[in-house]
């Protein structure tokens, strides 16, 4: 649904628990003792029939008798009272509701949700432990234990996992802002959660434990914007599924849901860990770290086997030790005892005093070369711990102030507690073990990965690699038509070919020996020779392919063993004929794969990785989300091993990536054009230097259309929002805001007069940070709207003349919006067009209400909201010098 009323589950003024009760082990009496015996401060009411009073508390027989409507309910009674409760709480006002009961069935709960809508009353749960909002001092579930006040919010789709987790965080001093168990999440769901706490201020980073997801591009939308907010982690259950075994194409056996989400969470820009501990890990790093941008780490110990056990873990993880330069290495000489190690780890000896330290890490923090520093110290009887600290806590916390290079490890537990206080204090990430800290390290090297792809906003497709759609179509529509849904060989390689694709071309004969040599023979020799069968998808597993066959006697043989093989293995199996290729002969090539598949939660995904027969077994294979532009193509291969063949080596030459990149686009805007793709592969794919070439191809066609942009998890950049209109006698490109915009709306915003600046509707100030100017580019088109106007200036390249922008709620109701042009430009009638391009896109989205909040001496505004039926608020607001102004598009 949307965050709207979330704040009354969260932060209710006064809760009635409904099934309150005394009953030893009930979930009514356990949630009442938690709420009673707590510090949560509001009015609290108890509701069942059978009582009179909860210790000193009135109980009340029904919601009716209460003595004023709560802004919470709990319910803890039978699945039969719910949706009644529902509607009568609805009814009186009652904004949120946490359903605990469990065991409603399907008619039940759709009973509960109808009722609940009526009243736009919210509901967590039904089957949910509750939540807890420690700050607040609610404990609204039936948990065993509280939770302490923290800036970690923790969401879960299971509820013993829940307790669990309260009950391991509590052993270890970790607090919460927020803990919420969805339980059957019928209403309030991961989205609305993401979309709530990514504008909360007590937390600091969000933690989610998902075992499914609905609502994908829902899902997708509040992640996105959450992750531009502040680190998202997530553990998901079923890492290991047994995969889509009868599918007709590799790429569908191959991608399974598991491997899906990690594609879906990589592009959102969150986090994924496998386990608990790492979840936490992870968080402390993010929160206290994740600014630091370093490639490299420095490791700084006084103990050489813990500065043997991180550099064993960085090979592991795949992390790069600096290398200490010259320079930096005669500065610590000068410093460091000359049997010190002279390299990376930098082992200053056990016997080191604190000057040692301070001079040491002054040196390595003094060279940015030297990146992320990781300070190991193991206790010794020189010198107590805790006074290493204390001298090392300035330089930290001035490191702190720029991006922080500091992580640490203090190893041991009681002789080190003050020490890591101490540092922990200071806001240095801190980490048990040199093997943690390595894994933290590599975690945010993955989050900044990540965090790249979250800015990249793609169009479906590109004008220059635009697919001959019509040719396409007729195809698909053709086979459809005739009852197949998988397109021959020589149909599939055509479907590329119009998506500029490079195929080999091939010939379709008759099913007989004489066909097949007739055909080698125009082709000439070397050929390859393939079995034609809608019965048959993987040829090579029934001997369907014969390769390097160098003239005629060798074809007619291959195509009578071929047709034999196949009438012994499948008698059944409908032969259309043979294909005769040429045999394609690249130097130094791979064999790569490249294909697609529809995946059942997020959609159309993209398959690359190592491609031949033997593509399962090597499983050596990444899939992402489409749309795919170029940095987005590169991402996806960067994660397969092949990767590193690619770039070449030795006297083999690297390949043709932009070749390669070409060819990932291509499938991603055919993916977007044509929805009736279910499966694809392009397998092998060769490429090497020369370019790439694909020898063999295999679509299967649905009916159903389970692809095309609209089913992507990820909206595309709308690019057919696009057009030219005159404008005083020049040309205007309006057009969807871009993220590669960023330089052109800084110019903008600086061409501003600061009297505009401050009647502005979405800028704070003349002059703002990156991190603001991104958010301002970078866009979910599925739930915002930036229009930019651009023309021309004086040395022919594009300018920004002006912007109109609206944030629409999630349930799509209501509109904000805000319009600046260029100060010259005041009064030219280019703020007029921008809204009448706003207004039409909200209402061809279905939003019901375009509103903003103007300046009361805002005269141009106000004309122009006039000019277009805008009407003011009923009520004006007193003593702000504002007026609402609000126009409806339904």
């Amino acid at each position: 649904m949307s965050i709207r009323n979330l704040d009354s589950l969260f932060d209710p003024a006064s809760i009635a628990v409904f099934g309150a009760s005394l009953r030893a082990g009930s979930v009514g009496a356990t949630v009442w003792h938690n709420l009673s015996t707590g510090s949560y401060r509001g009015e609290l009411y108890a509701v069942n029939p059978k009582h009179r009073a909860l210790g000193r508390h009135p109980v009340v027989a029904r919601a009716a008798d209460l003595p004023a409507v709560p802004a919470l309910a709990v319910i803890c009674t039978p699945p039969a009272t719910v949706p009644g409760l529902i509607e009568e709480l609805g009814r009186l006002g009652t904004r949120a509701a946490v359903v605990m009961t469990a065991g409603m069935d399907g008619k039940q709960k759709q009973a509960m949700l109808n009722a609940a809508r009526r009243h736009l009353l919210r509901i967590l749960g039904p089957n949910c432990i509750g939540l807890l909002a420690p700050h607040k001092g609610l404990n609204a579930s039936f948990s065993h234990i509280d939770a302490r006040p923290g800036e970690l919010a923790f969401v879960s789709q299971s509820g013993a996992l829940v307790t669990a987790m309260l009950d391991w965080a509590q052993g270890r001093g970790i607090g919460f802002s927020h803990f919420v168990s969805l339980g059957e999440h019928a209403d309030v769901d991961f989205g609305d959660m993401l979309d709530y706490l990514a504008s909360d201020p007590k937390t600091r980073a969000i933690l989610l434990y998902a075992e499914s997801i609905e609502s994908p591009r829902k899902f997708m939308s509040a992640a996105r914007a959450a992750a531009r907010n502040k680190p998202v982690i997530v553990v998901k259950a079923g890492r290991s599924p047994q995969g889509q075994l009868a599918a007709a194409s590799h790429t569908g056996a191959l991608a399974g849901s598991d491997m899906v989400f990690d594609a879906a969470i990589d592009r959102a820009g969150m986090l994924r860990v496998n386990t608990l501990q790492e979840l936490f890990l992870a968080a402390e790093t993010l929160s206290r770290f994740r600014t630091n941008s370093s490639d490299a780490l420095t490791i700084l110990t006084n103990g050489g086997g813990a500065g043997v056990m991180a550099a064993d873990a960085a090979a592991f993880a795949g992390v790069k030790l600096a290398e200490l330069s010259e320079t930096t290495q005669q500065k610590l000489d000068a410093v460091l005892p000359p049997n010190w190690s002279h390299g990376n780890p930098v082992d200053i000896i056990g016997d080191a005093p604190v000057t040692r330290y301070e001079q040491a890490l002054q040196v390595l923090t003094g060279d940015p070369a030297t990146g992320a520093i990781l300070f190991i110290h193991a206790p010794t009887a020189i010198v107590p711990s805790a006074d290493i600290a204390r001298a090392l806590v300035p330089l930290a916390r001035h490191e702190a102030q720029t991006p922080p290079r500091l992580l640490s490890c203090w190893l041991g537990d009681q002789a080190v507690r003050e020490a890591r206080q101490l540092f922990q204090d200071a806001g240095i990430a801190n980490y048990d073990t040199p093997e943690q800290a390595v894994r933290a390290f590599s975690m945010l090297q993955r989050y900044r990965r990540n965090q790249a792809e979250l800015t990249e906003a793609p169009p479906a497709s590109l004008p220059d690699l635009r697919p001959d759609t019509a040719a396409i179509r007729a195809l698909v529509q053709a086979a459809l038509a005739s009852g197949r849904e998988m397109l021959t060989e020589p149909e599939a390689k055509a479907v590329l070919d119009a998506c500029h694709i490079p195929v080999v071309p091939t010939q379709r004969v008759d099913a007989t020996p004489e066909a097949a040599t007739q055909a080698a023979l125009a082709l000439g020799f070397p050929v390859v020779l393939k079995i034609l069968s809608d019965d048959i998808s993987h040829k090579s597993d029934v001997g369907g392919v014969a390769l390097n066959l160098q003239d005629a006697t060798e074809v007619t043989e291959a195509a009578r063993t071929m047709l034999a093989r196949v009438q012994r293995q499948h008698p059944q199996a409908r032969l259309q004929g043979f294909t005769v290729q040429a045999m394609v002969r690249c130097q130094h090539a791979q064999e790569l794969i490249v294909g697609s598949t529809v995946d059942s939660v997020f959609g159309p995904v993209i398959l690359f990785g190592q491609g031949g027969t033997a593509v399962e077994v090597m499983a050596d294979r990444a899939v992402a989300l489409p749309p795919l532009n170029v940095p987005l193509a590169k991402a996806l291969v960067a994660r397969t091993r092949v990767a590193r063949l690619l770039a070449g080596w030795r006297d083999t030459p690297a390949v043709d990536e932009a070749a390669l990149h070409q060819v990932l686009v291509a499938v991603s805007q055919l993916l977007a054009e044509i929805p009736e793709i279910a499966e694809l592969d392009i397998n092998p794919l060769i490429v090497n230097f020369e370019g790439a070439i694909a020898l063999d191809a295999r679509i299967r066609l649905s009916a159903a259309a389970p692809a095309g942009a609209a089913n992507f998890a990820i909206r595309p950049y709308p690019a057919q929002l696009e057009e030219t209109v005159p404008w005083r006698g020049r040309e205007l490109l309006l057009r969807p805001i871009r993220p590669e915009d960023e330089a052109l709306h800084m110019a903008f915003l600086q061409q501003l007069d600061p009297e505009d600046v401050r009647m502005r509707v979405f800028y704070s100030k003349r002059t703002i940070e990156r991190s603001e100017l991104a958010r301002l580019v970078q866009i979910d088109y599925a739930r915002e709207m930036a229009f930019v106007a651009m023309a021309p200036g004086p040395d022919g390249q594009l300018q920004t003349l002006g912007v109109v922008r609206a944030m629409t709620d999630p349930d799509n109701i209501e509109a904000e919006f805000g319009v600046i042009v260029r100060s010259e430009l005041k009064g030219s009638g280019l703020g007029l067009l921008l809204m009448q391009k706003l207004i039409a896109y909200l209402r061809s989205q279905g939003t019901q209400r375009l509103v903003a909040t103007v300046l009361d001496y805002n005269e141009r505004m106000l004309k122009l909201a006039k000019e277009l039926g805008f009407e003011e608020y009923p009520v004006k607001r007193d003593g702000d010098g504002t007026r609402g102004i609000f126009l409806p598009l339904i």
